[in-house]
């Protein structure tokens, strides 16, 4: 269902802004203390000369997120939840100086990401000039103020080709672990799903539905702004996630990256306390899944479905 936000505000780069950056910065440094690895000014309002919504975007680089929402309310700055990226802290502050501020454990690849573009926009006038243009004109259409199963309005999302288009030009290639949130981002979830699962069988896609449901995440794996891998997840009541699919693209197979892939899962569910994860292996998936330590383990799923008989149910206590 769509709903609308009444109104998006771009203003003219102002000067000022960096200064506010520093001033609100000591506040944030103060109370997260030695905790606080760096802190960053990010988003449009740290590239000079580009219009932008009058928010100061930060980034605070910590060891360990673990205490970082206490300290930061007792200061009036409100968490406002992870969105589509897992691992990820978002605070926001609005009052005289409206501040979004985005925290990240030492490490976590969105860091480096925002630096890449907020320094190539920086560097490259003519880019930033078409990045100031794209929101001019996404404000013209008035569906740009409308969101749909999603947290952010289209306005945000219709930005994520050039981004992309941005970090491939500024050489970004970390790899990086996002929940489907753009329309770029679902339809490749959708075309692995359907090619490397549903055309076996084949059937059109059954549960599409679950791209709707809090139950669910669909989670995507980049390799720089290339999506390489696809994963489902559904949540059980009783502390248990289930991996209903984890596939890598056949180019980027065989690389590690399936692994890598594994871990991120692993680490993200486990932050957000599932005691345990599951799957039904596949014959071919059965030896990815030992090598990385699952082990024979009850499915016991709440909906009733048995397991296939040629899949091996398999866990891994977190």
């Amino acid at each position: 269902m769509s709903q609308s936000q009444k109104h998006i505000e771009i203003v003219p780069y102002n000067p000022s802004w960096p200064e506010l950056f520093e001033v609100e910065a000591s506040f944030i440094k103060q109370a997260l203390g030695n905790n606080l690895v760096a802190l960053h000014h990010v988003g449009s309002t740290a590239v000079p000369g580009l219009v932008a919504k009058p928010k100061i975007d930060m980034i605070g680089v910590v060891k360990d997120p673990g205490d970082v929402k206490e300290k930061l309310a007792a200061m009036g700055i409100d968490y406002r939840g992870e969105y589509n990226i897992p691992m990820h802290y978002g605070f926001s502050k609005r009052g005289d100086v409206d501040v979004n501020l985005h925290i990240y454990e030492e490490g976590h690849p969105e860091i480096e990401l925002n630096l890449f573009f907020r320094d190539y926009l920086r560097t490259h006038s003519i880019i930033r000039d078409e990045y100031a243009a794209l929101k001019q004109n996404l404000l013209k259409d008035p569906t740009s103020f409308e969101t749909k199963d999603s947290p952010f309005t289209q306005y945000t999302l219709r930005k994520g080709d050039f981004i992309r288009k941005v970090l491939r030009e500024a050489g970004f290639n970390h790899m990086r672990m996002l929940k489907c949130n753009d329309d770029t981002e679902w339809a490749t979830a959708e075309n692995f799903r359907q090619k490397y699962f549903f055309d076996k069988v084949p059937i059109k896609d059954p549960y599409k539905w679950t791209f709707n449901h809090n139950d669910h995440a669909h989670l995507i794996l980049y390799k720089g702004v290339a999506i390489i891998g696809y994963a489902h997840l559904q949540f059980w009541s009783d502390d248990r996630a289930a991996l209903r699919i984890i596939v890598i693209e056949q180019p980027f197979r065989s690389q590690g990256f399936g692994g890598q892939f594994l871990e991120l899962i692993e680490k993200w569910i486990r932050i957000n306390n599932r005691k345990s994860i599951h799957a039904e292996a596949s014959p071919q998936a059965l030896f990815f899944y030992k090598k990385h330590g699952y082990i024979d383990m009850p499915f016991n799923n709440p909906e009733g479905d048995e397991t296939h008989p040629s899949d091996t149910p398999v866990g891994k206590i977190l």
